[in-house]
């Protein structure tokens, strides 16, 4: 897969799309963070990348001398839809406080390429990057992504039960995003139905970048 053809994912409440239309996607820490932000996440996960910190070893636990980052300092997005975070925010469980009903998750879309070709700072993990045996990787390895990445596991429709750990592990791979992300980087905006399709462009989205699909929610 070319990198011009991966699309990258954050959900968000639709609450936040107006903050979102003029400052893009903020940072916590920004100064032009949402002051208002609707918060949909794993309460206790967010707590916990806030100190995590992780090496961007390159795939190579050996190397002692890598970089170190803290999580919590950097935007995360997957790299396709519908992933384990997204059923406990729809249907609750873990330190989700409240169930988001699907028509209030938004999906935020980039272009890998776009962001690549930028002067960002980024990584990205081969697996959920909280979890201790998935490996941190800096912008010297983009071109092999698609060799790091488990596209299998990523795409894949199953990875509940203890048989699918692996699968589940592997599926939440993340691209992480040190700097906001203005509005301009984002290509499309996803949906439920056409509903929120309507509120979407209502709030000033072009009806061309609103897609809807059902498919991409539990």
């Amino acid at each position: 897969m070319e990198l011009n053809k991966i699309q990258l994912y954050r959900m968000t409440h639709i609450q936040n799309i107006p903050h979102i239309l003029q400052y893009g996607i903020t940072h916590k820490n920004s100064p032009n963070r949402n002051s208002e932000y609707k918060d949909i996440g794993d309460g206790s996960l967010i707590n916990n990348r806030n100190t995590k910190k992780k090496q961007v070893n390159n795939g190579n636990y050996n190397n002692k001398d890598c970089a170190t980052i803290v999580l919590g300092d950097f935007i995360p997005f997957y790299f396709d839809v519908k992933m384990p975070m997204l059923f406990v925010i729809q249907k609750g469980g873990n330190f989700v406080k409240n169930q988001t009903q699907p028509n209030e998750i938004i999906y935020l879309v980039c272009s890998l390429e776009k962001i690549v070709q930028s002067d960002f700072l980024f990584y990205f993990s081969d697996a959920h990057a909280n979890d201790n045996f998935s490996s941190l990787y800096d912008k010297t390895q983009i071109d092999k992504i698609n060799d790091i990445l488990d596209w299998k596991a990523i795409k894949a429709p199953d990875w509940g039960g203890d048989g699918n750990m692996d699968t589940k592990h592997k599926k939440q791979a993340e691209f992480l995003l040190k700097n906001d992300l203005p509005p301009e980087y984002i290509s499309k905006y996803g949906c439920f139905n056409e509903l929120t399709k309507k509120q979407l462009i209502e709030m000033g989205i072009p009806a061309a970048q609103v897609k809807v699909n059902q498919n991409a929610y539990f």
